[in-house]
């Protein structure tokens, strides 16, 4: 962070600037986040990425909403975790500009901790846990109060759209490279028709939209779930994402853009995890078929990212941040495994999901 823009938000909140420290905070690939410390006092402060989010008095709007709904059924003793709060600055306000950026500042949960990579079925279960707790507690939400900070986010018809699109252009003569994973893609569009048909069934909920494990944090003391936090992507939206992107960064032993195929698999016990704690909480508040649904987002999220990834390579990698040419293609390629070895797990996590 700018010395300048570092004096300027401790001035803001009343700090002192010759005091204040600030160090990088987070694992984020779109915010910038940091750690603002001065005499014991701790906040968060975030510059929003305007090109991912447009309107970012939007998301700040969203975010301020879910939060104080959350502290309602905290003081009635109906969400057991902690929420981030948003810090009021210059005049009373919750986004600030300084040299045409956006910045927020947030409460810091202290005690914590947060994991990049799934290392057990305990941090599975309770990362999954928070995520219910969460949604549960958002369950009597109204939706229609949430400004959509990133259109057709979860939209698997526009993302075949744009792979047909990417196709037909082939303006780097890539097709060549990847026909096979091509061939592939296009042969699952039914699973098109398949949410068009749920997604008439069931309600329309609060969703994360990012149920990466980094986006809850541990308590250090005991090691179980505290808080839910980046809420930039919360929209309406249905269930299954949020349990598919669960099960889609969980439940591999291999990173996204491994090439050790052979181990790209549903690792069965973190799946396990996964179900208990994402299901438990919420059996009050989710009927069957909406319980049922959520192994349709198990299927959706890696072969969405797969013809996200291809797309991208096919339009020469103007998207995803690449460290080479195959990139993009070596991650629709490990995506699209882990959607095959789901298919072929199919029977058995459906039997996990509903017992």
């Amino acid at each position: 962070m700018d010395i300048s823009i570092q004096n300027k938000l401790s001035e803001q909140l009343a700090l002192n600037p010759e005091l204040t420290q600030v160090s990088v905070i987070g694992s984020g690939h779109i915010n910038s986040t940091w750690l603002l410390t001065c005499i014991g006092k701790q906040f968060i402060v975030q510059k929003l990425n305007t090109e991912v989010f447009k309107y970012p008095a939007q998301l700040v709007s969203n975010a301020k909403l879910i939060e104080q709904h959350l502290n309602t059924k905290q003081l009635q003793s109906n969400y057991p975790l902690e929420t981030v709060k948003h810090i009021a600055i210059q005049n009373n306000e919750h986004l600030i500009e300084i040299d045409s950026a956006h910045y927020r500042v947030l409460s810091y949960i202290s005690d914590s901790y947060s994991e990049d990579v799934v290392k057990n079925t305990q941090q599975s279960e309770q990362a999954a846990y928070a995520f219910g707790v969460f949604a549960h507690a958002l369950q009597d939400f109204d939706t229609q109060q949430l400004h959509t900070v990133i259109p057709d986010f979860h939209n698997l018809a526009m993302r075949f759209e744009q792979l047909n699109i990417a196709i037909t252009n082939n303006s780097v003569n890539r097709v060549k490279h990847c026909a096979d994973e091509i061939e592939y893609c296009l042969s699952q569009q039914h699973l098109i028709t398949e949410l068009s048909s749920i997604a008439k069934q069931i309600p329309l909920r609060v969703c994360h939209n990012d149920t990466k494990i980094n986006n809850m944090l541990f308590c250090s003391a005991t090691h179980k779930a505290k808080a839910v936090i980046d809420l930039d992507t919360c929209m309406a939206g249905f269930r299954l994402y949020d349990f598919g992107d669960m099960v889609r960064t969980f439940c591999s032993p291999e990173a996204e853009d491994s090439t050790n195929l052979h181990n790209v698999i549903i690792r069965k016990d973190i799946f396990s995890a996964i179900v208990k704690g994402y299901v438990t909480p919420l059996k009050s508040s989710m009927s069957t078929k909406e319980q049922e649904s959520l192994l349709l987002g198990a299927k959706i999220m890696p072969l969405m990212l797969s013809v996200r990834f291809l797309t991208d390579y096919l339009n020469n990698d103007v998207y995803f941040k690449v460290a080479h040419a195959e990139h993009n293609l070596e991650r629709a390629q490990n995506q699209l495994e882990l959607y095959k070895n789901i298919l072929s797990n199919e029977k058995w996590m459906h039997q996990c999901l509903m017992s």
